[in-house]
């Protein structure tokens, strides 16, 4: 039987697929970058068949572009999706964020203060890669205490077309700041229990993350539109 082979060829290509989303993340993989098979697979110690399965995830998640016969490069992010995507995110977090307050118990805002707290910091030591993970993971929790699967649903399969947009987007320290400030008057709004307030909080906050994607596909070189 080959069930053990198949189960650690899979672990190796689910590590790849965390290591590779880093580096993105991280910028040492740069939007536009072509994505060199042959570095990385001396890079990691792997052969390509892991390797390529993890760039398939990644393709998936819209963080790479798989051209046949051309290879990959980390994908690019058109403004123009950002003027679509950002504003339908808002709507969904908003109503998520209101849904959450009225179901909120005590240890709801429990997890979500130690989960503020602790992305609070990483903002604070500079750590950009956890706390990107963090900020991800309170706003997934909000949907789930929100309580409402078709609207999770929307919310998840919107996030895999963003996921490129939230990585690439880099903030500056001013930027960093406001985006801990918007957490701390959610927060705020939480401990309230005032859905009006997070919901209104909520589509701000979305529309600051929209504006710093401009502002990196601006660094980037990419061609503002509209």
């Amino acid at each position: 039987m080959n069930e053990h082979p198949l189960i650690a060829r899979r672990s190796l290509a689910t590590e790849l697929t965390g290591r590779l989303r880093d580096m993105i993340v991280e910028g040492t993989l740069k939007a536009g970058d072509k994505i060199s098979e042959p570095d990385l697979c001396d890079l990691f110690g792997v052969s390509r068949t892991p390797l390529r399965e993890a760039l398939k995830v990644l393709a998936a998640e819209g963080l790479v572009d798989l051209t046949p016969n051309r290879g990959s490069r980390v994908a690019r992010i058109a403004p123009e999706a950002v003027e679509e995507l950002f504003p339908i995110m808002g709507v969904l977090e908003a109503l998520a964020g209101e849904l959450a307050c009225a179901r909120l118990d005590a240890d709801d805002l429990a997890r979500l203060e130690a989960m503020h707290a602790e992305m609070v910091g990483h903002w604070r030591r500079g750590e950009w890669v956890p706390y990107s993970g963090l900020n991800r993971r309170i706003h997934e929790e909000i949907f789930r205490i929100a309580g409402n699967a078709t609207l999770a649903g929307l919310y998840q399969n919107l996030m895999v077309r963003i996921h490129a947009v939230r990585f690439v987007a880099r903030k500056t320290p001013e930027r960093w700041a406001e985006a801990i400030e918007d957490h701390e008057r959610m927060m705020a709004a939480l401990r309230a229990r005032d859905g009006a307030a997070l919901s209104g909080l909520m589509r701000e906050h979305l529309r600051h993350k929209a504006d710093v994607v401009h502002e990196a596909l601006r660094q980037l070189g990419a061609p503002e539109q509209g």
